[in-house]
């Protein structure tokens, strides 16, 4: 490959790739397959990263497991950081004083990346929009690749990418925060709310690392902002782009509303509002929703699609695995797995598209949550909160007194009991409010776990101890 715009070419190059998630595997063995020297430094161990490691000996790649080295760190010529690592690690500290350019996988990805980029972020309902924004695109015959934070990494994408594609990325704070050439066409903050306190320090950062994604877009570009969200709509004043907005509470100047029942979206100040589809076809579930269909009606119509192919496609949508999933129905109990609801904004946002009669499973790894915030929606419309994971004693305190909560520790207890105290028409929600890593692999893996457990009880013929 010629010059890339990291400034180098990587053949012959010492490059070092820090963690060994999706993104960071991906990142290693493409940077080998381009001939560059690859070590990968992780801090778990060789017996915790199983399989990966001799996948990687195999391509001629160079593991260090169970902790960083200073001197790996300091032989190399390229340090690309996995989203995953924090950025105060000591190793990092260091070598950055000795001027080693450090940079992220989304950052290496986007600036080898051919075509037009797509971004999404937010607190909540990036996977569901950027999954939907991805079908649209493709039902209106434009080449589109999907990835980023959600299945497939961008730096996967760079190899199979032409000059007419579409890239629609789901991106994170995490990896926003290694972002500095990053540059989409369109760009889209869905809403700032308190997430990832523990790795960022404050709100503050973390909404700056969010408004990174339109840090280098310019008069040509588009940014899609949530007028009802005040985080997310602050972030126009420092916006050199082009602002569209959306709103499920009111006409916007130029963007995605709802107006008399339907999705409406209007080009400019002066154009007529366009009707898209009515409210009634969004086959989703939640207010929530409703908010990330404005906002993939405002990308779609941005990046050239009809409004008609954005109707069929959104009224043929499936709701996202783990983002409020429809599990089973049994005796008359419904089971909603929405593992992704891994902060207290989303597990409010799942609660709040139930009308009442809710079995709620909280719990896991804290992320210095408040979860006194859930309190009035707990007492409208939750029967039992079910408290899982290392945050479950901090969620008893805080939520204590306005509605029962039982110690369940695992997940395996957890739908035990619930599936036990409910009653029929009820709704048991897995909406933890919390990461997963205290006692599974990710979200993804939780939720598994959670519907696997309720179909054990379905095929078991299990519906009640009573």
């Amino acid at each position: 490959m010629g010059e890339s715009k990291v400034g180098m070419e990587f053949k012959g190059k010492k490059v070092l790739v820090v963690g060994l998630g999706k993104s960071g595997r991906a990142a290693a063995l493409f940077l080998r397959r381009q001939g560059a020297q690859v070590t990968v430094s992780d801090i778990r161990s060789a017996e915790q990263l199983g399989k990966d490691i001799p996948a990687l000996i195999e391509e001629g790649i160079s593991v260090e497991a169970g902790g960083h080295g200073l001197l790996t760190f300091r032989r190399q010529d390229l340090i690309v950081v996995s989203p995953g690592v924090p950025l105060d690690t000591p190793e990092l500290v260091q070598v950055k004083k000795f001027g080693l350019p450090i940079i992220g996988e989304l950052e290496l990805a986007s600036q080898l990346l051919k075509g037009k980029i797509l971004a999404i972020t937010g607190s909540n309902g990036k996977t569901t929009t950027t999954t939907l924004c991805g079908e649209i695109l493709q039902a209106a015959k434009l080449p589109v690749n999907v990835g980023g934070n959600i299945g497939v990494p961008v730096i996967a994408l760079v190899e199979e990418s032409r000059s007419d594609d579409w890239s629609v990325l789901e991106v994170s704070s995490f990896q926003l925060e290694t972002a500095d050439t990053f540059h989409p066409n369109i760009a889209v903050i869905l809403n700032i709310t308190p997430d990832h306190l523990d790795r960022h320090g404050s709100f503050e950062n973390y909404a700056a690392a969010k408004e990174r994604i339109f840090a280098n877009q310019t008069a040509e570009d588009s940014l899609v902002l949530n007028a009802d969200d005040d985080a997310a709509s602050r972030a126009a004043v420092r916006a050199k782009s082009r602002i569209f907005w959306f709103s499920r509470k009111r006409a916007v100047r130029q963007g995605a509303f709802v107006y008399e029942g339907a999705v409406v979206y209007r080009a400019s100040e002066q154009a007529a509002p366009e009707f898209i589809l009515k409210l009634d076809e969004i086959p989703l579930k939640g207010e929530h929703n409703v908010e990330n269909v404005l906002a993939a009606v405002c990308a779609a119509r941005l990046a050239g699609v009809p409004a008609e192919t954005i109707r069929a496609a959104v009224a043929a949508f499936k709701a996202v695995e783990h983002r409020l999933e429809f599990v089973a129905e049994i005796v008359g109990i419904s089971y909603y797995n929405d593992s992704k609801a891994t902060n207290v904004d989303a597990a409010m946002k799942a609660i709040a598209s139930f009308p009442g009669g809710i079995h709620l499973i909280l719990g896991g790894k804290d992320k210095n949550s408040d979860y006194s915030l859930l309190r009035p929606l707990l007492e409208q419309r939750v029967k039992a909160v079910y408290a899982i994971g290392s945050a479950a004693e901090k969620i008893t305190s805080q939520i204590h007194g306005v509605v029962q909560v039982v110690s369940a520790e695992t997940m395996e207890q957890a739908v035990a009991l619930a599936a036990d105290a409910a009653d029929a028409g009820d709704t048991v929600l897995l909406a933890p409010a919390c990461s997963s890593f205290d006692q599974f692999e990710n979200y993804e893996h939780r939720g598994r776990v959670f519907k696997e457990l309720v179909m054990a009880r379905r095929e078991a013929g299990v519906w009640q101890s009573a």
